[in-house]
């Protein structure tokens, strides 16, 4: 009598999510992606079973119907359409479930009234760290557009005052792409003082916009900090508030937008082209300077009363 052979016991999707893990992590994903990986996977997966193909259809559609934002949705889609892609790799799905496209997001991009910035830069405490560095952290946005992300994890040596610019490495940048941004002689002049207020212990590998005990701050961090001062002032300003405004702020002043696309560190201008659509007083204000009716006489305008 031959040998009976035992059929391997097939694979839950805990079990592809991890070697799908491993394989994004030799590829170079950051610490970060992979964690957003694990929260979006598991969510999805969370009472579902990989061998109903029926029932991951309909999770697919109960999980895309639901009443989210267009940024939301194609972060949803992008995550698990992926990981999807493995399984159908791996024989454990028959097809990919993700079969729309993404949905169009216009962005809610939004400049801050410099009234709100002027009280807004009147609320950080200067006679302490924390309200040096928030003070000074809000200023650098302000000046170069900056993302959270990559402000928070520059060091002393990044920056070159006396040259007035800071370089924002690959390790640093989102886009993993080198790129040098130029700084006014104010904020020069902050950055400076907050360096001066650093205890010698902490050495050049702690960053600049750090905690007050020296370590790295986070995002998260820099977001409640700034809610705090918002609930104060009665307006709520987010990091990306500060990027926002530091975009459509340059655009109004004459910024030529491929300039803007370098520094705020975009790829092309697919996503710089958000700041270009203009509010209802933009509008007003460029109709006034071009309008056809200007080329007339003021005669006959006058004439028209």
């Amino acid at each position: 009598m031959g040998k009976v052979l035992k059929l391997a016991k097939p694979k839950t999707w805990e079990e592809y999510f991890e070697e799908f893990l491993l394989l994004k992590q030799v590829e170079g994903l950051r610490p970060r992606t992979l964690k957003d990986y694990r929260y979006h996977i598991n969510r999805f997966f969370n009472g579902v079973n990989l061998e109903d193909w029926e029932s991951i259809q309909k999770r697919v559609g109960e999980y895309f119907t639901e009443n989210i934002a267009p940024a939301t949705f194609n972060i949803r889609r992008k995550y698990l359409k992926s990981f999807f892609s493995y399984l159908v790799e791996q024989g454990a799905l028959p097809q990919n479930p993700i079969n729309f496209k993404i949905r169009k997001d216009e962005g809610k991009a939004r400049a801050l009234p410099q009234g709100v910035i002027e009280e807004f830069l009147k609320l950080p405490n200067k006679k302490t760290f924390t309200g040096l560095r928030d003070y000074t952290l809000i200023l650098f946005t302000l000046d170069t557009g900056i993302r959270p992300g990559e402000a928070l994890k520059l060091l002393p040596e990044n920056f070159n005052l006396e040259g007035r610019e800071v370089i924002i490495l690959p390790g640093v940048a989102k886009t993993k792409a080198q790129r040098t941004l130029p700084l006014s002689p104010l904020t020069c002049l902050w950055v400076k003082k907050l360096l001066s207020v650093r205890p010698n212990s902490w050495g050049e590998n702690v960053p600049v916009f750090c905690s007050q005990d020296g370590k790295l701050m986070l995002t998260s961090s820099w977001g409640h900090r700034l809610n705090k001062y918002s609930k104060k002032l009665g307006y709520k300003v987010t990091p990306y508030d500060l990027r926002h405004t530091f975009a459509l702020y340059s655009l109004r002043e004459g910024m030529n937008p491929f300039a803007l696309q370098r520094i705020l560190g975009h790829t092309d201008l697919t996503m710089t082209k958000r700041y270009l659509s203009l509010n209802q007083e933009d509008l007003k204000r460029e109709h006034e300077k071009s309008s056809p009716l200007n080329l007339f006489e003021k005669k006959r305008v006058r004439g028209i009363k």
